[in-house]
């Protein structure tokens, strides 16, 4: 199924009881690692793919979640937060929302970092089964029996097994017809969907090897401290965009326009299975100019980001300076350290992402794209004919 028709809820409504010396100020979600909280971490992984929505199911102490994320814009990914009225459990809390839903959707938990391929769910139809669950090998949890005890059959139907080393990573994809009466009076994912669905053989898993990382218990919450920071911190690579990604033709804001250049989609795609962050920096003089709006970007960056998601390739953020001090359009028209050689653009992806600055690096085509990269201290070259040759080597470079 379309990426674009597919939700995303993530479920944040949770009291952390057990770790109540910390919630009893802020909610799980919102606990910080490197200064940034967990649910910077989980959307950030989410949004570089191309979903409907986000939509963060909220509880305990739910304005503040709220007053962070909602009605932003996370990679032209729109979140919405909206709260129980009362506690309904991590299934009471989907079904009260069922009406707004797509026909199909991804649940993920709002306290446990997995960063998962969540492509290799939609690859089922969702017909039989109502859903899909990853599980895992990383058994970290024991205390918590809810998550252990599960494993494969051969025909991919979950099953218990008390031997088992497999666990459930909190992550589903799911059909909106399990959302039936007969499910309402449900609270429980975990233990009451689950079971039932294990019983009748109706939910399938994908084994995904990467580490899960949970915060609800002070013994994984110390964990997550030494761990999360060791997942998140990674190389980035910085590109300029027209001239470099695409043919500049001048002042490019529709899609049949935008023309990638050779060797830069096999160049970016060596990047994703790299697992790097991929950043887009990019002067939008066209919108100070009148010649396009803000929206018309975000309608075509919305278009390459499908393009690229349907290859693999994920573009973590896009970062673009309307501004210029001979703008038309008067909002528009000021000084600003947002647009190149001015580096606030790669600075404030510095301040929203764990990036290795030393091993990250800038390809761009201007002399403006090269003052910017030198003052964030970031290796720099111009592209050249073959870019996916050429990134390699920097990476070699680099020792990334």
């Amino acid at each position: 199924m379309h990426q674009k028709n597919i939700d995303v809820l993530i479920l944040a409504g949770g009291r952390g009881v057990r770790i109540k010396n910390i919630t009893n100020k802020i909610p799980k979600p919102l606990i910080t690692f490197n200064k940034k909280p967990l649910l910077n971490f989980i959307l950030q992984h989410i949004s570089k793919y191309n979903f409907n929505r986000i939509i963060i199911l909220t509880g305990y102490k739910a304005y503040k979640i709220k007053e962070r994320y909602h009605n932003k814009i996370f990679n032209f990914t729109k979140i919405f937060c909206i709260k129980e009225k009362r506690r309904l459990g991590t299934w009471g809390a989907i079904f009260n929302i069922r009406k707004k839903l797509k026909k199909r959707f991804i649940v993920i938990n709002g306290d446990t970092l997995f960063e998962s391929k969540l492509e290799n769910l939609l690859k089922f139809k969702l017909c039989n089964e109502k859903i899909v669950m990853l599980i895992s090998n990383n058994h970290n949890y024991k205390e918590n029996y809810k998550l252990n005890n599960i494993k494969l059959d051969n025909k991919n139907n979950i099953i218990f097994d008390k031997k088992s080393k497999f666990i459930n990573s909190g992550q589903y994809y799911m059909s909106k017809e399990i959302l039936n009466k007969k499910n309402k009076n449900k609270y429980s994912i975990e233990n009451e969907i689950i079971p039932e669905l294990v019983k009748y053989k109706k939910i399938k898993g994908i084994i995904q090897n990467n580490e899960i990382i949970d915060i609800g218990t002070k013994k994984n919450l110390v964990y997550a401290k030494k761990n999360i920071p060791k997942i998140t911190f990674k190389p980035a690579v910085f590109f300029d965009r027209d001239g470099v990604i695409n043919y500049d033709y001048g002042h490019v804001f529709k899609f049949k326009d935008f023309k990638f250049k050779p060797g830069i989609i096999r160049a970016l795609k060596f990047l994703s299975k790299k697992n790097l962050y991929i950043f887009i920096i990019t002067n939008q003089a066209g919108i100070a100019k009148g010649i396009y709006n803000e929206k018309d970007f975000y309608v075509l960056h919305k278009k390459i980001k499908q393009y690229l998601v349907n290859k693999n390739i994920f573009i973590h953020e896009v970062k673009f300076s309307p501004y210029h001090p001979e703008a038309i359009i008067k909002k528009y028209r000021k000084n600003s350290k947002l647009r190149k050689p001015g580096n606030l653009m790669i600075e404030k992806l510095f301040s929203e992402y764990n990036i290795i600055r030393k091993k990250s690096f800038m390809i761009g085509n201007s002399l403006t794209d090269k003052l910017a990269a030198k003052k964030s201290n970031l290796y720099f070259d111009f592209p050249e004919k073959n870019i996916y040759i050429q990134i390699k080597k920097i990476c070699n470079i680099l020792k990334i």
